[in-house]
């Protein structure tokens, strides 16, 4: 009879295979993660600069007090539902390109804060929302509780923060307008940990494939999206107006 307590080359070598492959996924996922990362904070930083070059041109308060301001504001929300609706029909070259342009309306739309808010209180928040947002997405990454039950909570939140920005449009509260903030800095900041969480999930199934190019991209945008709106709302509560 086998004696299955005996050390074995061939069981020794299924253990260094075994551990050879969790050393290599590991490595994989942090080139991974770094890479949508790096997305991430390279579209954030061209908002940056395209938004306070427009402002300071003088072309924001010409441009943006006439109807085209309705085409960059709309835009961005155009690519983003093409490129999460069409992921599948477009190269990872498109998908990249898309992402850039995407970035780029949004520096145009956003460079309004500089006409409303001063560069000091800009500075602060962003500086407030880049902390947040790395301590919020470490502990995404790291928990082992599983995020995907608050996920659904707070997307249902940012449909209900989309409705109630509607109706203040129309009654235009201030009272509504600081809790909208609020709540919208709350939403955002766990959902920055829920797709952190996500995108990580997401590197077992693409891994070798095809879509990991793609799949990092959009990883990006997600974390973009969520430090963006974060810092949108924030400008609210800490921002000083001109």
């Amino acid at each position: 009879m086998a004696n299955w307590s005996d050390p074995r080359p061939g069981v020794a070598g299924f253990g260094g295979a075994t551990a050879a492959r969790d050393v290599a996924f590991d490595a994989g996922l942090r080139s991974y993660m770094l890479s949508v990362y790096n997305y991430m904070a390279s579209g954030v930083l061209l908002t940056g600069l395209v938004a306070m070059f427009f402002a300071s041109s003088g072309l924001a308060v010409q441009v943006l007090n006439t109807p085209l301001r309705w085409v960059i504001m709309l835009s961005p929300l155009a690519i983003v539902f093409a490129m999460s609706f069409g992921i599948n029909r477009f190269s990872t070259a498109a998908v990249q390109g898309m992402f850039w342009a995407f970035t780029v309306l949004m520096g145009l739309s956003m460079s309004s804060i500089f006409l409303v808010f001063t560069g000091v209180s800009i500075a602060q928040t962003f500086i407030a929302t880049a902390a947040a947002f790395v301590g919020l997405s470490l502990w995404g990454y790291t928990t082992k509780k599983d995020l995907s039950g608050m996920g659904t909570f707070l997307i249902m939140g940012v449909v209900g923060l989309l409705v109630a920005m509607l109706i203040n449009m129309f009654l235009k509260s201030t009272a509504m307008q600081f809790a909208i903030s609020a709540i919208g800095v709350l939403l955002f900041a766990g959902l920055t940990a829920y797709d952190t969480q996500k995108i990580k999930s997401m590197y077992a199934y693409v891994a070798g494939t095809d879509m990991m190019g793609k799949t990092v991209v959009m990883g990006a945008l997600s974390l973009y999206l969520d430090f963006i709106n974060m810092f949108t709302f924030l400008l609210n509560f800490m921002g000083n107006r001109d």
